[in-house]
């Protein structure tokens, strides 16, 4: 048994503290002399900026990103979101889907992309964790035989995030999750206006007979009174349809804003959330974003590809353009690392949700 003592802390522009007390174990080949590990190899981050509460994931400069368990953007582990501002969390099912499945399998794969995140967004100096208490509080324990059931366990794992006065930041699964994740959402803040962002619309009636899927949330939603309908936005619908008009029911019936992929070609889409904000106003919003919504040149990884989508860059738009509402809770969904070959797909999904962090009410900008 070979023990350390505590190291000094190196020096850094924003230091954080590198504590110690490590006792490892190595095996020592006969008559060879034990050599003392190099002092990067004993440096353990405490994860918490100095003299602050705040937690912050370790710096690549003094951490090798590979190392360590695979939280998200290599932040401390909570059992519970008690004390949080801000949490993420895993819904790892794809009971819901409809075509290729693999999206459990999502969560940890976002998460193991994450590693590679630093501490600020470049592009637009926000500082979350200097701003937010954030911690990654694990998966919900879903039922993989039986979805409603699923739904159960989400809806109840949700309530106690939201009596937590905590914001959840969703790593999927698909898209079913939004539906469960809603009903919580909405016992606290009651109806929300939703800015969805999808190749799809996801308000169908009943497929194959089965009211609870991937393709059927936001109706379930409308329903049960969840979503202020006037306050919902839906961006980047795309693809070949059931019928010659396949968001009459979202525009005219419900009053839903519907912004085709085609009407996002080529184009900035700031100019479209400055009306979205207007849209949407100061009440509790919800952010629902399906990676599918981008162009499967950039996220193969998903279940129901669509040819003609978003781009990266529009997706920072979109999401940048949150900054000022009152976000209640953000949703990732769909990845399917199986389908995911080069792990892009998930590496922007970990992006994305690192971006949907930065606007939330109360992040700091410099």
């Amino acid at each position: 048994m070979f023990s350390f003592v505590k190291l000094l802390n190196r020096a850094s522009a924003r230091t954080r503290d590198f504590s110690a007390g490590l006792t490892a174990s190595r095996h020592v080949a006969p008559g060879c002399d034990e050599a003392p590990l190099p002092r990067s190899a004993v440096q353990v981050p405490s994860r918490r900026l100095s003299g602050s509460r705040y937690n912050v994931p370790p710096s690549a400069e003094f951490v090798a990103r590979p190392s360590g368990i695979a939280t998200m953007c290599k932040l401390p582990f909570q059992q519970s979101a008690e004390g949080l501002d801000a949490a993420f969390i895993g819904v790892p099912i794809d009971t819901g889907t409809s075509n290729r499945p693999g999206a459990r399998f999502g969560p940890r794969q976002i998460r193991a992309e994450s590693a590679l995140l630093r501490q600020y967004c470049g592009g637009t100096r926000a500082a979350p964790y200097e701003s937010l208490v954030v911690a990654d509080i694990g998966d919900v324990n879903v039922n993989v035989y039986d979805l409603k059931d699923t739904c159960k366990r989400i809806r109840e794992a949700y309530r106690e995030i939201m009596a937590a006065g905590c914001v959840p930041l969703t790593l999927g699964g698909d898209h079913t999750i939004s539906y469960p994740i809603l009903q919580a959402v909405a016992e606290k803040h009651g109806p929300v206006g939703l800015i969805h962002v999808d190749a799809h619309a996801d308000t169908s009636d009943v497929v194959l007979g089965e009211k609870i899927g991937h393709g059927t949330p936001f109706r379930r939603c409308v329903e049960e009174g969840l979503l202020d309908c006037g306050r919902v936005a839906q961006i980047g619908l795309r693809g070949s349809a059931y019928s010659a008009d396949a968001y009459r029911w979202n525009r005219e019936q419900q009053g839903f804003r519907v912004v085709p992929a085609e009407e996002c070609w080529s184009k900035s889409l700031t100019p479209l959330m400055a009306d979205i904000r207007q849209q949407v106003g100061g009440g509790p919003v919800y952010l629902s974003f399906d990676i599918d919504a981008l162009d499967p040149a950039f996220a193969p990884g998903t279940g129901t590809p669509e040819i003609a989508g978003l781009t990266p860059i529009q997706a920072l738009e979109i999401i940048r353009g949150c900054r000022g509402l009152r976000l209640v809770g953000c949703d990732l969904v769909e990845v399917s690392p199986p389908y995911d070959t080069t792990g892009n797909t998930a590496l922007t999904a970990a992006n994305l949700l690192f971006e949907m962090m930065c606007v939330l009410p109360k992040v700091k900008y410099y």
